[in-house]
């Protein structure tokens, strides 16, 4: 399938790779070099809440090698403070971050289930475009701010509705970012999984609607991340 640039609004239900074959392996080879330390830091292999897509969890605490992921967090802390500033459109600035943050605060009176549905229909607009391309890296985890203003692929999605659903409310540890591998289409993907009222709800830019894990049986997660923990997954 073709990784031109597209619009994620004409994108099928299900659709491109967002990830190349050998990122899986690197992904998998990632989880499982630190597991045997997880599972003695952790000290069990379950949570207070139901896992996903019929897996078992291992979870620990340490993040040091997850460092895309830290690298992103650390950039957005320093990116933070500019999002309030005022933006006075032009050709060369949308004012992408400024039309967001009004976004957010005109749903932030929702119900939080309205609130997964607005954040999710309003970043899957954005098109979806490789890191090779963006960026010249095989894989590149990029802030909210980046996504905006240069769009990004599957991990980009999920982390700029992390980073918006924090802005709403939602506790670090009600969300994760979970990379999966998809049984259909062969490859490696990434999403959000927001726990509301206990329960895995799945925000992804390639399904539309905001759907509870048990509907989707094609993927199988790798491993999940937050600001505090990790999960290793398996069968």
């Amino acid at each position: 399938m073709a990784e031109a640039k597209r619009r994620v609004a004409a994108m099928p239900t299900f659709n491109a790779p967002t990830y190349s074959s050998k990122r899986v392996v690197l992904a998998i080879a990632a989880a499982l070099a630190i597991s045997v330390g997880a599972a003695t830091s952790a000290g069990a292999a379950s949570t207070p809440v139901p896992s996903f897509f019929g897996s078992k969890e291992i979870k620990a605490n340490s993040l040091t090698k997850f460092t895309k992921w830290n690298e992103a967090l650390a950039r957005y802390s320093q990116e933070k403070p500019k999002e309030l500033q005022k933006c006075q459109p032009t050709q060369t600035n949308p004012c992408h971050t400024a039309r967001w943050r009004i976004f957010l605060n005109q749903i932030a009176s929702l119900p939080k289930k309205d609130q997964l549905l607005q954040v999710n229909a309003y970043l899957n607009r954005w098109a979806y475009q490789v890191d090779p391309v963006l960026w010249n890296k095989k894989d590149y985890w990029a802030t909210a701010l980046q996504f905006m203003y240069k769009t990004g692929d599957c991990e980009d999605y999920a982390i700029s509705k992390y980073i918006s659903l924090l802005h709403l409310g939602f506790k670090a540890e009600e969300m994760r970012i979970v990379v999966v591998q998809d049984l259909n289409l062969k490859i490696p993907h990434a999403i959000l999984i927001v726990y509301l009222d206990g329960e895995p709800l799945v925000l992804d830019n390639q399904i539309k609607q905001v759907v509870h894990a048990s509907r989707i049986r094609h993927y199988k997660p790798i491993y999940s991340i937050n600001e505090q923990n990790w999960w290793l997954h398996r069968s």
